[in-house]
């Protein structure tokens, strides 16, 4: 998918195939499009800028004529060193060997093209994992700023664990869920993600394996494979994580670490049970494997609070604990936090002041602040109260238009409804169709590559008009499919 940052004006006396042209050759002229790039491809960016095929042709056959472009067997069109101004001067750096030789590998596909996709206008996001503008306080937030005008005597950066006040109330929310963790054990990062890429390169060994539960978030990203660790998915059942397969797996594949989301778990909505949380804790400390437990669905319960996390239960320092604001208050802000033993927070938080010297200081002061004064809470609340309206609506839509289609439960807290198609079809064909009539889908490849019968539908996010369309198109793309 190629959305440009640049249109042309249909109003202009100059052909657009030469308006096109002349983009297409600044690009390369200014090495935003280096020798050897392929260009995309002609009919995505005649979709791209609303024009006939042929239009695309013509400014890319007068770019080959030049020397600029060339059409390569199996490569598309890429952009040469042909043309006499190029030929004059020393060969650029090949750019295509340092990208495709980086550590870091790329996202798979379908996310990149999820990624790109999300910002479409017009686009209905059914599985986007964030909370809809609409739900943004805007006038808490307005008066929490304002608040903190006054008051902000430095914006330099913070101390190396984040800063005290905001530790501090940090500490104080995870003590109303049953957790005693003093500031000194907390590190303010930039979302929870960051916590997990600190674990990966400051506390594993390339070559170790982490467990978690299958499916699982974590599969739709990179950020343990591109240290050198492997992941190893273990079964759930209808209360999480399959805990008798922890110590096989543990001496199987010499894991290091069991990574689980035990509240609304992503992508499948499951609650994990106290029990089953008391067992996996008890399994983890008999084998000695350390626990990440990701809890930043935590706060978003409909009608009872979830059990006690298993860092209330941990005793002897066996888990690390993530938070964070994105899902609740605001994606953008960027904060999170990180909890466990003083030791391991000490060397995470040596490994951040290296990566980025501290998460915005703007930021950790407006939470710090919205904690303070009581917003946060309040905004829960309210959250709560909205999270759980878009989640019937979308329970009502399925009742009506899925009930042939697909089964599911009803998640009782978080974003996410597991959806098991019933018909068997092609999911990347379903992603892709959906996408081209403005549906924006998150598949079950992205987080079990075996798993080519669900969809991860989200509430959280798109409106309850833009939801509602997009259920009837769904439902309708799906029996179009499943017909041939």
């Amino acid at each position: 998918m190629y959305i440009p940052d640049w249109q042309p004006d249909k109003l202009s006396t100059i052909p657009l195939y030469l308006q096109i042209k002349h983009f297409l050759r600044h690009k390369i002229q200014t090495g935003e499009w280096p020798v050897g790039s392929r260009i995309p491809p002609q009919r995505v960016m005649a979709e791209a800028w609303n024009v006939n095929r042929s239009t695309i042709v013509t400014a890319a056959e007068e770019l080959i004529a030049e020397g600029l472009l060339e059409g390569k067997r199996g490569q598309g069109t890429v952009v040469v060193n042909n043309s006499w101004s190029l030929l004059a001067s020393p060969p650029p750096p090949d750019w295509n060997a340092y990208v495709q030789s980086g550590i870091h590998p790329p996202n798979v596909p379908a996310i990149q093209m999820i990624n790109k996709a999300e910002f479409i206008p017009g686009i209905i996001r059914l599985g986007t994992g964030e909370p809809s503008p609409e739900l943004f306080p805007r006038e808490k937030m307005r008066q929490a700023l304002a608040s903190l005008s006054g008051n902000i005597d430095s914006l330099g950066y913070s101390e190396p664990k984040g800063l005290l006040p905001l530790r501090e109330q940090i500490s104080s929310h995870m003590k109303r869920a049953g957790m005693e963790v003093s500031p000194s054990s907390i590190l303010i990062v930039s979302g929870a993600l960051q916590a997990l890429q600190l674990v990966a390169v400051g506390l594993l060994q390339p070559g170790s394996s982490i467990l978690l539960e299958n499916p699982s978030y974590l599969n739709s990203l990179h950020v343990f494979q591109s240290a050198g660790i492997g992941l190893t998915g273990l079964p759930m059942d209808e209360k999480g994580i399959c805990v008798q397969r922890v110590e096989e797996q543990k001496k199987k594949q010499q894991a290091a670490l069991l990574y689980t989301i035990p509240s609304y778990q992503n992508p499948t909505g499951l609650l994990m049970p106290a029990s089953r949380r008391l067992e996996l804790l008890k399994a983890c400390e008999q084998v000695q494997l350390p626990i990440i437990e990701d809890d930043v669905y935590r706060d978003l319960w409909f009608d009872i609070p979830p059990p006690p996390p298993l860092k209330a239960m941990d005793k002897k320092g066996l888990v690390l604990y993530m938070g964070s604001t994105s899902k609740t208050l605001s994606p953008g802000l960027r904060i999170g936090w990180v909890a466990g033993p003083e030791s391991v927070i000490d060397r995470l938080a040596d490994i951040k002041m290296q990566t980025d010297y501290g998460s915005s200081s703007l930021s950790q002061l407006t939470v710090a602040q919205w904690m303070s004064a009581g917003y946060y809470q309040e905004h829960l609340e309210h959250l709560r109260m909205e999270l759980k309206r878009r989640r019937d609506f979308m329970l009502e839509w399925l009742e009506r238009d899925f009930g042939d289609l697909a089964v599911w439960e009803i998640p009782q807290g978080g974003f996410y409804i597991w959806l098991r198609l019933l018909p068997a079809l092609s999911m990347a064909k379903l992603f892709e169709t959906a996408l081209e009539r403005g549906i924006l889908l998150n598949p079950g490849y992205l987080y079990d590559r075996n798993d080519h019968r669900h969809l991860r539908l989200s509430y959280a996010y798109a409106s309850l008009p833009e939801m509602e369309h997009g259920m009837k198109q769904l439902a309708r793309i799906i029996r179009l499919l499943a017909n041939g």
